[in-house]
């Protein structure tokens, strides 16, 4: 018994060792346990000629939820927020094609491209209409997707969406514009610091190997960013025309200290919408699902219930 539990020590200080000397096994254990906390599965379709690789969780006959995440993002993005949904409902969260492990063609990234793709995922995995929400460029995405297919959406949430020119400008926009580098593409360990300060009041914690390890990974991706971002840039998809066609309900929900888009867009967007949902939260930036999971799903909870009168 004495040997045995000697060699469980060793075992257990072996895996901690690893962990803590390999950032990447690491994190891959942390994401591992946070999709399982969220009863969340990796799943792949294909898509075309794409393989679309997506979160899945919940039971099968409820109503389906999609997410979609932002520029430079992935479907990890939608974790902690999900795991208030699948309990209830059909839980999906999609790596856009140039993004997280989906495929990566020598191909257009501009919204309206990207929104096509969707509605094809949508389509072939047989779900009917979604509820679905976007942050970011997700959310013109999804935008887009409820204007262009009303037929594939029953309601819409847009978490600090783009494709609007907001009156008061951001100070990305204000970036852009002096023709400073891009905050939102990090090419070094420093440009990983200036974007996660840049997109959050109060980053989440986690340990400096790992924050290294994401910085490293941020830095290979920094290229394809890039040339995504400049598509974005050159072939500019306005909401302004696209919003008063939606007929799905929406919710519009905005950090009040996003530096990435301004809030004041909701007063360009509000107008055009039927009869929408608006939440300004306090003290939050530009990802509020990742910032303040919990109370950003209780917000979203309300509006489908709404939804369902």
């Amino acid at each position: 018994m004495k040997k045995l539990l000697v060699g469980f020590a060793i075992c257990v200080a072996a895996i901690a060792a690893l962990l803590y000397f390999s950032p990447a096994a690491l994190m891959a254990t942390a994401q591992f346990a946070e999709r399982q906390g969220a009863g969340l599965s990796n799943e792949q379709v294909m898509v075309g000629d794409l393989s679309i690789h997506y979160y899945h969780g919940g039971p099968a006959d409820g109503e389906t939820l999609l997410m979609i995440h932002g520029f430079g993002a992935n479907k990890d993005n939608w974790v902690r927020f999900s795991k208030f949904f699948t309990k209830r409902y059909n839980v999906i969260a999609l790596d856009l094609p140039g993004f997280g492990d989906s495929s990566k063609p020598d191909a257009s990234y501009d919204v309206g491209t990207q929104a096509e793709r969707v509605s094809s995922f949508v389509e072939t995995l047989g779900v009917g209409k979604v509820h679905v929400v976007g942050n970011s460029m997700g959310g013109q995405i999804a935008a887009l997707l409820a204007s262009r297919h009303p037929e594939q959406v029953r309601s819409l949430a847009l978490f600090d969406n783009s494709g609007v020119t907001s009156p008061v400008k951001s100070e990305l926009y204000e970036i852009l514009q002096r023709g400073e580098p891009n905050p939102l593409v990090a090419r070094d360990a420093e440009g990983f610091d200036r974007l996660v300060s840049f997109v959050f009041v109060e980053p989440p914690k986690v340990p400096a190997n790992v924050r290294r390890y994401m910085a490293e990974q941020a830095s290979a991706r920094s290229e394809q960013n890039a040339k995504i971002f400049s598509q974005l840039l050159a072939r500019p998809i306005p909401l302004e025309p696209e919003l008063p066609k939606i007929q799905a309900p929406t919710l519009l929900l905005w950090g009040d200290k996003d530096r990435t888009l301004d809030v004041s867009s909701i007063d360009v967007m509000k107008p055009l919408l039927k009869n929408p949902t608006v939440v300004i939260m306090k003290n939050c930036g530009h990802v509020p699902m990742i910032e303040r999971p919990e109370e950003t799903a209780g917000h979203y909870q309300d509006f489908l219930n709404s939804v369902k009168g």
